[in-house]
């Protein structure tokens, strides 16, 4: 059994990207696994100022909610970011939350090319819902998770699913009328079992 954590990046608290984590984490528990989901929407958490007081020893200067989610994020195995598409790339809050890693960051005396610090070395993947369904629509939303997540901080990819063509953005959510759903339960069941199946549209 592994545990999970979801992080929800804000959206409809009902909207597309909902409906896609609570299948995925449906699917993880129907395999055995632990997941709790973490909404943005409930939990305010604010970008990183630089300020370098975590550096130091002391307390983070923003007064939200980060800190309490700091012990969830060193004892989970995987850590599921999921976003509707803001402007062709994930939501703010979603980027305020992985900004705030820095605090999780360690002095690396010998660090691999493109990095100078380590974190915690977790799975991740990415779970993304969008109106748009172009080659191209999720294509600066997946380089930064790549960039930031994958490359610089270190997090072990197991999977992403770039859910397209969910419903105008001015009207209800549509998820339910394309196969991501399911394909997002499956891809939970089976996020540690054997190779992850490619499931990108």
């Amino acid at each position: 059994m592994k545990n999970i954590l979801i992080v929800l990046g804000g959206g409809r608290a009902r909207g597309n990207t909902a409906q896609l984590a609570e299948a995925f984490a449906d699917g993880a528990r129907a395999a055995g696994h632990h997941v709790e989901t973490i909404s943005l929407l409930k939990h305010e958490v604010k970008g990183c100022l630089g300020c370098n007081a975590c550096r130091h020893g002391r307390p983070c200067v923003q007064k939200d909610d980060f800190a309490q989610m700091i012990p969830k994020i060193k004892e989970v195995d995987l850590v599921v970011f999921a976003s509707p598409l803001y402007f062709w790339t994930i939501s703010s809050r979603l980027k305020a939350f992985i900004e705030r890693f820095y605090c999780l960051a360690e002095e690396d005396p010998d660090p691999p090319l493109g990095r100078y610090e380590k974190y915690p070395v977790k799975d991740s993947a990415l779970l993304m819902t969008s109106a748009d369904n172009f080659f191209w629509t999720f294509e600066q939303a997946e380089s930064y998770y790549q960039f930031a997540v994958v490359n610089y901080i270190g997090f072990r990819d197991r999977g992403r699913l770039l859910a397209g063509g969910c419903g105008d953005t001015n009207g209800k959510p549509e998820i339910e009328k394309t196969d991501y759903l399911s394909r997002a339960f499956e891809m939970g069941k089976h996020i540690y079992e054997g190779e992850q199946p490619a499931l990108k549209q």
